[in-house]
Formats: C-alpha cells, sequence, structure tokens
C-alpha cells in the first residue's frame, strides 16, 4: 500500500511525518521544503540535542508527567539514534526540516508514534533548538580558549628560543626603536590573553538552561528545570521564558569575542608575513608552513599566515550578519533566528582551525637574529630618542632635546652619516650638555635604558616571559578545574 501522500488528505503519511502537519492539507512546495530546511547545518547539533532529549524524558518520568516506562525505552532509542548518526546511517530528508524532526522521526520508527510522540511534552523547538545552541556554544568556548592558549605557548616558545634577539621596533611601518624580538612576540600575548578573559566571560552568559520556555510563554506542566539543568551542566535557569527563545546574545557574545580575536591574529600574520620576506628576512617558516609558486621556482609563500589574515573578514562579516539580523526582530521567536547558526558553526571552525594552523607555524619557525641585528644596525638614527634623552637627564627640557636631535640627524642626513659616527666635539656643538659617554652609544644601552614594568629592557622581558609562563600554567589549571 503506498504512503503517498494527496493535497487533500490531512492524515496522510507525508502530513504525520511532518511535526506541524496536522494544520495543513496541502503539500510543501519541494523548492520550498529545501529553502527552510536546516538539517544541513544543525546536524552539527545531534549530541546535544540527543543529551537534552535524555535529560528532558528523565525529568518528565520523574515529575510524573510521562510514564517512567516510556521515558526509559526513549532513552534508549536515543542512544540508538545517537550511534545511526555517528556512523552516517540516519537518512536526511528535507521534508523533516531540522535535526529535531529527525530525531523525532527516527524515534517513531523505533518505539512508535505514541512513545516517540510523549517526548515533546512539554517542550517547544524554540525552547530545545537554543538549547542545543547553547550547550554547543559553551563547548566552543571551552574549545577556543583552549586554542588561544596552544598559540599564547607558541608565541612564548619561540620568544624563549630567542629571548636576545634585538629587533628595530616599528611605527607607521617606519624603524622607530630597538626592541627585543621576544618582547614584539609578548605584545600579542597580552592580545590573546584579553581575548581568551573575553571568552572566559561570555561563557557565564551562555551557562543559562532555556528549556522549559516552550514556545515563549513557558511549559503548562509541573516541570523541574532544575533537574534538567544539573544533568546537562547548567549553573542557572533562564528567568524569562521570552526571552529565553527570542535572544541570541550568547551568540553575538561569541562572534565579537571570535572577531576581535581574529583581527589580532590578522595583525600579528600581517607582521608574520613582513618579517618572513626577503626585504626584512627575520623569520623563516618551516617547509610544511609554506608553500611554493606554480610559476616562479624560487618562491616560498607564508600562505598560513595569509589565510589567517584573509578568513578574519568573513568572521567579522558573520558578527555584522547576525547583529543585522537581530536588529529588527520583535518579540518572541521567529524563523529569521534560523540564521544564526551557520555564521556561528563557521566562526567557530574558522576561528579554531586558525589558531591551532599558526601554532604549528610559530613552533616550528626559525628567526634570524643576526639578520634581525643588522636592520637595527643599520639604521643611522634608530637610536635618536635616545640622544634626546641623555639631553633630558642632563636637565634639558624634552622639547629642547628634541629639538637639538632633530637638527643633528638633519645634519646627518646631509653628510650621509650616522649619529654613532659623531665625535664629542661634533655631539658639543650641537649641545654643551653631550659627554664623553654619549659618543658611540649602543643599542644595548638603549634596550637597559627601558627599564620599566612593561618595557624592552632585557630584564623586564625576561621578567614577562617568566610570568606569562605563569599566568598560563594558573589558567590552565583553572580552566582544567572550572
Amino acid at each position: 500500500m503506498s504512503d503517498a501522500p494527496s493535497d487533500g488528505d490531512p492524515g496522510s503519511a507525508e502530513a504525520r511525518s511532518r511535526i506541524w502537519g496536522g494544520r495543513f492539507d496541502g503539500r510543501p512546495d519541494e523548492f520550498v521544503q529545501s529553502y527552510t530546511a536546516s538539517i544541513s547545518t544543525d546536524l552539527l547539533l545531534y549530541r546535544h540535542d540527543i543529551d537534552g532529549s535524555r535529560a528532558h524524558a528523565r525529568m518528565l518520568a520523574a515529575q510524573g508527567i510521562i510514564p517512567a516506562a516510556d521515558a526509559e525505552a526513549l532513552i534508549g532509542a536515543l542512544g540508538q539514534v545517537e550511534t545511526e548518526i555517528q556512523e552516517g546511517q540516519l537518512e536526511l530528508r528535507n521534508d523533516l526540516e531540522d535535526i529535531h524532526g529527525h530525531v523525532e522521526a527516527r524515534l517513531a520508527e523505533i518505539v512508535g508514534a505514541d512513545v516517540a510522540g510523549r517526548l515533546h511534552t512539554a517542550r517547544s523547538r524554540n525552547d530545545q533548538v537554543v538549547l542545543d545552541t547553547r550547550m554547543f556554544a559553551r563547548d566552543a568556548i571551552v574549545q577556543a580558549v583552549g586554542a588561544v592558549r596552544g598559540l599564547q605557548i607558541a608565541l612564548l616558545t619561540l620568544a624563549d628560543a630567542n629571548a636576545d634577539v634585538v629587533m628595530p621596533g616599528y611605527t607607521h611601518l617606519q624603524r622607530a626603536q630597538p626592541v627585543l624580538f621576544a618582547h614584539a612576540l609578548l605584545a600579542y600575548f597580552e592580545m590573546l590573553d584579553r581575548d581568551a578573559g573575553r571568552f572566559a566571560d561570555a561563557f557565564e552568559r551562555t551557562d543559562v538552561m532555556p528549556l522549559g520556555s516552550a514556545a515563549l510563554a513557558g511549559a503548562a506542566y509541573p516541570l523541574d528545570r532544575e533537574a534538567v539543568a544539573r544533568e546537562l551542566g547548567f549553573t542557572e535557569i533562564s528567568r524569562n521564558s521570552i526571552d529565553a527563545v527570542a535572544d541570541r546574545d550568547f551568540i553575538l557574545e561569541f562572534q565579537a569575542a571570535a572577531a576581535i580575536c581574529m583581527v589580532h591574529i590578522s595583525r600579528l600574520c600581517e607582521d608574520l608575513v613582513l618579517w618572513s620576506s626577503a626585504e626584512f628576512g627575520f623569520l623563516r617558516f618551516a617547509d610544511q608552513y609554506a608553500t611554493g609558486s606554480s610559476i616562479m621556482p624560487q618562491k616560498r609563500n607564508p600562505d598560513v599566515a595569509e589565510l589567517a589574515r584573509g578568513k578574519t573578514g568573513r568572521v567579522v562579516g558573520h558578527l555584522t550578519a547576525l547583529l543585522t539580523m537581530l536588529k529588527g526582530l520583535p518579540l518572541a521567536y521567529n524563523r529569521d533566528l534560523q540564521e544564526d547558526k551557520p555564521g556561528f558553526f563557521d566562526t567557530v571552525e574558522t576561528l579554531i582551525g586558525t589558531l591551532v594552523a599558526l601554532r604549528g607555524a610559530l613552533l616550528t619557525a626559525e628567526c634570524d637574529g643576526a639578520r634581525a641585528r643588522r636592520a637595527v644596525e643599520s639604521d643611522p638614527f634608530i637610536l635618536a630618542t635616545d640622544y634626546a634623552d641623555y639631553l633630558t637627564r642632563k636637565g634639558l627640557p624634552f622639547r629642547a632635546a628634541h629639538q637639538v636631535i632633530g637638527g643633528l640627524v638633519r645634519a646627518c642626513e646631509a653628510r650621509g652619516a650616522g649619529l654613532s659616527d659623531l665625535d664629542l666635539a661634533e655631539l658639543q656643538a650641537a649641545s654643551p650638555l653631550f659627554e664623553a659617554d654619549a659618543v658611540g652609544m649602543t643599542v644595548e644601552q638603549a634596550l637597559a635604558a627601558r627599564d620599566v614594568p612593561g618595557g624592552t629592557a632585557p630584564r623586564r622581558v625576561a621578567q614577562a616571559l617568566a610570568e606569562a609562563r605563569k599566568r598560563i600554567d594558573v589558567a590552565d589549571r583553572g580552566e582544567a578545574g572550572g
């Protein structure tokens, strides 16, 4: 006997297979089914959906809302469905729309429609999907923080291995003052540390259990929402049923933290691209993290860094798309919210993949300290600020000292000399405050002079590296315990 539906048969098999089909007597347009279906995206939520359903079934039975035997059968069948999805055995159908419809339809085949139908008691797809997404977001935050920590460790490893390397520091992409290479790497460590903090902060507001909110008004059953929250590892339950199903600010927080993190990564990658170029030559990526050219045999392209820089745009775009989508939605749930997940899932994959790839690239990279040192010493005016500071320490106001050294630089440029080429008489012609110890000022003197917390003096950078290691260790212990 055929199960093919007719347009006027509300009791057809196809109508029954749709969890909202009782209201409709016409066959859905196939293109519209494809357009509205989300299973290709939200299949990623299957573990969270099944875990949430198990907890919901146990609670319904414990509260006497459904028979205990039905709950036991549902929990066993949910395990079977989970295995089938893991092994790729579940047929995906657009008419079942989403992961919830697929799980429920398969449950009906295993335990019968009556028992399967009890699982949705006191639950709507509205609170069900936000539960699944919050559970996914919690996992994503933990993974993101771990990946950020991995990149931070790679930065520290590269810095430790090249603790004595001196390089030019830049402003406006012009050589400015000498700094330790490790000091520059620690700048990105600090940016990433704040990124990890933003993700950790977002976890608190993500860790809220919405189930029991139903469609928007709350469930009309004596639910034990706290029991479900405990089973699923949530620290609190939502306080307003409309807010619980209507907002996605927890995704926005992740997207915002991810976008900021990717911007920091992009800035790091811009420096890595520059440092690995022939013009700079401070860094060399291992063969595993570089590619060649299809036409130029000599090329070593920093593709990992370039792709990371490029992928930042799509993560920022996903944040912008979600902000734009949410800004005009009235209360409570609207189907627009189905569009929260594609960009979110892609952001998670892009962010974590980028962090992992860059970690490997930095752990295998080599720094050319001699080349970096030559770049410092080849700049005739890189110690200009130190000469001005010398006069200031002798009592000259800094603005006046700045003018004096600016005049010396101009004079040196005219004759093709550098500040270190000037003898005492030439220095004293510009200012009588110069003494013999100003002649031939060295890079080491300039570095040592920046002996303030956060400065590039070798002693301070060594302290900063040690302190950064401790912070990572403390953070790892805290995250493992939390």
